[in-house]
């Protein structure tokens, strides 16, 4: 067995981000349902890049500089915006060749809380073991911050971190008891991924607002091959 001197931590909501090594880490954030999965498709579909940012505010500062607006609050797409944050807003003959401008309830806000990061990248299910492929090659400690709800934690990106982390074992050890804790809670729910996060708060807000075809969609594994990683303010692909 490898020496493993690599570690892996997980922060579990936002407002936990200030506990740790942000600055010496390579940070993964995650928003499962439904930002981070949508940048990840939006990315693989040929838009130009992503510009998350922290308010809606913000977002409507760009508007009428050929920028596609997107904007989500609560699971809803905001009034006077082209968007929200479904995955099936960032097919191809929409965002290809595109810059889109996001800002989400909870994923937006992670990223930028994240920037004093080595690299920020986004991860989904859709590209859970390309990025765990490019994780592994890294000689930088790992941070997977999860985007959680409101500054709460959440069920889904706690599970998806700790398929990051299972897929990891043979390269990084865990790095503190969230990072345990979300290893075994994926473990339990792996077998039944759709089945396990139906109980979950979010979910059932989705389901409310009769989007149950993102929540399947967010699931997929491996549905992608692209990394998106933040360079300057926007998110682009990853380039090895």
């Amino acid at each position: 067995m490898s020496d493993k001197t690599k570690e892996i931590t997980v922060c579990l909501t936002p407002a936990l981000l200030h506990l740790h090594d942000v600055r010496n880490s390579i940070v993964v954030v995650i928003d499962i349902f439904r930002a981070t999965t949508s940048m990840c498709y939006g990315i693989a579909n040929g838009a130009e890049g992503i510009i998350p940012v922290a308010e809606v505010s913000t977002c409507a500062i760009y508007k009428d500089h050929g920028y596609l607006l997107a904007a989500e609050r609560n699971g809803e797409v905001v009034d006077g915006f082209d968007f929200g944050n479904s995955p099936f807003s960032y097919v191809t003959e929409k965002v290809k060749g595109k810059t889109i401008v996001l800002t989400t309830t909870n994923g937006t806000k992670a990223i930028h809380l994240s920037r004093e990061a080595k690299k920020i990248v986004i991860g989904s299910f859709l590209n859970l073991s390309v990025l765990c492929d490019w994780l592994r090659k890294q000689e930088d400690s790992i941070l997977l911050v999860c985007a959680g709800w409101k500054d709460n934690f959440n069920l889904e990106d706690t599970v998806f971190a700790g398929a990051v982390i299972h897929q990891l074992a043979d390269s990084h050890q865990k790095g503190d008891d969230a990072a345990l804790a979300a290893e075994h809670l994926y473990l339990a729910a792996a077998s039944d991924l759709s089945g396990f996060l139906a109980k979950s708060a979010h979910t059932k807000r989705l389901q409310h607002l009769g989007v149950q075809k993102d929540i399947d969609f967010c699931l997929q594994i491996d549905l992608l091959q692209n990394i998106p990683i933040l360079e300057g303010d926007r998110l682009v692909a990853l380039k090895e």
